[in-house]
């Protein structure tokens, strides 16, 4: 570990590593710790993570040493604040993760290691691709597949929803968004019964599954035609239900309620091919914002770009705004962006 002198870490430092987001420190910081380190780090992470920040280690470009010591002098002076008495505590252990992963990661992370809450017959759904989860729980009772479905990663579940048929994709749906949690024991029976296919052993203590939340965020994520067609149904089978899911979904022409410094936050995080896609059908209110929180030569490429674009399929331009959603609500859920209040009309 560095010395104190060489620990320090000045002003500016501190502003230009926390301009960088909390993913892309970690990966810098996985990369400097060197193979045999990292790979003990991503032992403890979770599918999602592991491919997160697996993705960000192998998008970083250009990352000078300079960069590299500052982040890992970042780390270091942050984790030399923590008392000695603290070592060894939850407390401690919380801090040097969050410091070490950023927020986004270190959740889940904290969650293994402290709260042992993540089991491993379900836990182990979440390495497989969506078409063989749906094939595993295709036969079982919807209130079951409800349950699987709310354990997973939204998009990974939105996924696993659009390999059933639209007769079962909206009672899931509402079964979700209407579960209020699940008792400890049931959920440990399903945990088993899992078990068995893939073998382990399981202490499950969390129940805390289900409800509008998880529900919304798995339909933002469902392609365009699938997410309409399964509100329509909701609507018609339950409105008042169907409203509060409405009102609490997020969508594209939302990201207008950001402000300025979360709007270059994430801009920061989106590819301009991607953005370029996503714009093609974006509120004119939402383009302007983002030319705004551009510098002058890049909204004016950008312009021109959307200008003279051919023609896209609006499939794609859907996907295009899904991604950037979902790195929207990771920012969000780091606390490096607000994401405010989903669900209001924009006219």
């Amino acid at each position: 570990m560095p010395d104190n002198k060489n620990a320090m870490v000045t002003e500016a430092e501190v502003a230009e590593v926390e301009n960088i987001s909390g993913l892309n420190r970690a990966a810098i910081l996985l990369l400097a710790l060197g193979e045999n380190d990292a790979a003990e780090l991503l032992k403890h992470m979770g599918p999602k993570e592991v491919q997160d920040v697996g993705m960000a280690m192998a998008g970083l470009t250009n990352v000078t040493t300079d960069q590299m010591e500052m982040v890992m002098r970042h780390f270091v002076a942050n984790l030399e604040k923590q008392t000695a008495l603290g070592l060894g505590s939850d407390e401690y252990i919380r801090n040097m993760l969050t410091n070490a992963l950023g927020a986004d990661k270190a959740g889940g992370v904290i969650d293994r290691i402290l709260l042992g809450r993540n089991s491993k017959g379900l836990e182990q759904l979440k390495w497989m691709d969506s078409r063989s989860i749906a094939e595993l729980i295709r036969l079982e009772h919807p209130q079951i597949i409800a349950i699987v479905l709310s354990f997973l990663e939204a998009d990974q579940a939105a996924e696993v929803l659009s390999e059933f048929s639209e007769r079962i994709r909206t009672d899931i749906i509402m079964r979700i968004a209407t579960l209020d949690g699940i008792q400890p024991k049931a959920l440990q029976e399903l945990d088993e019964i899992l078990e068995k296919q893939f073998s382990g052993a399981t202490n499950v203590k969390s129940s805390n599954l289900g409800g509008i939340d998880t529900a919304s965020s798995i339909l933002n994520l469902l392609d365009g035609a699938v997410e309409s067609q399964v509100m329509d149904e909701i609507m018609e089978a339950d409105a008042d239900l169907g409203q509060e899911l409405q009102d609490n979904m997020f969508v594209f022409d939302n990201l207008i309620d950001v402000d300025d410094r979360g709007i270059q936050t994430l801009l920061r995080e989106v590819a301009s091919e991607q953005l370029l896609l996503a714009l093609r059908a974006a509120d004119e209110g939402l383009k302007e914002k983002i030319f705004k929180n551009m510098s002058k030569r890049a909204a004016e490429m950008l312009a021109d770009d959307l200008e003279a674009a051919a023609p896209t399929k609006l499939s794609d331009v859907e996907a295009a705004q899904k991604e950037i959603l979902q790195v929207a609500r990771r920012l969000s859920d780091a606390g490096e962006i607000m994401l405010g209040g989903g669900g209001d009309e924009f006219v």
